[in-house]
């Protein structure tokens, strides 16, 4: 065993909890100090402050309240409905008028094709014959050389004829 030949390590042992608590109640000391200058200058009232607050006392006579007068809601008329005219379909226009009916004629008994749109380009729907009775739903469409009108057959089938074979009539 070897002896110690430096005697002055043994002597000294670190005290940490001694710093620590030291340092501990440094900064709380100095919290609670910093708390009470604070609150002791905020809650201090400003220089030339009255101690008294003034009262003023109006003297001035009331004035009367003047009453209201009640305003009553007037009725807002209730707006009747005016029917548009109905077309008298018992009686033929002089030219093809769309709510009307017209008749396929001029046709030599081929009938009238009905295509999908207003155009001899446009897909061939059905052929009607002649003297069928159509509805004019909408109209006339100009392309190329014809006026083309939406029609509605009987059955319900709905497409567009050149208008040089259709003639208006009275409702069937």
């Amino acid at each position: 065993m070897k002896a110690n030949t430096n005697p002055q390590k043994e002597d000294k042992t670190p005290i940490p909890w001694l710093w620590f608590m030291l340092g501990f109640g440094l900064a709380a000391a100095l919290l609670v100090g910093v708390w009470f200058g604070l609150q002791s200058f905020l809650l201090q009232s400003p220089a030339g402050a009255a101690a008294n607050p003034i009262i003023i006392q109006l003297t001035a006579p009331p004035s009367p309240i003047p009453s209201l007068t009640p305003i009553r809601p007037t009725a807002t008329p209730i707006p009747t409905f005016t029917p548009i005219p109905t077309p008298d379909v018992a009686v033929a226009p002089d030219e093809l008028t769309i709510g009307f009916y017209a008749a396929v004629a001029n046709t030599d008994d081929l009938g009238v094709t009905l295509r999908g749109g207003p155009s001899r380009q446009n897909i061939v729907i059905v052929v009607v014959e002649e003297g069928a009775p159509v509805l004019v739903l909408d109209g006339p469409q100009e392309s190329g050389d014809l006026l083309w009108w939406k029609l509605r057959l009987a059955d319900g089938t709905e497409g567009w004829a050149a208008g040089n074979f259709l003639e208006p009539i009275a409702a069937p």
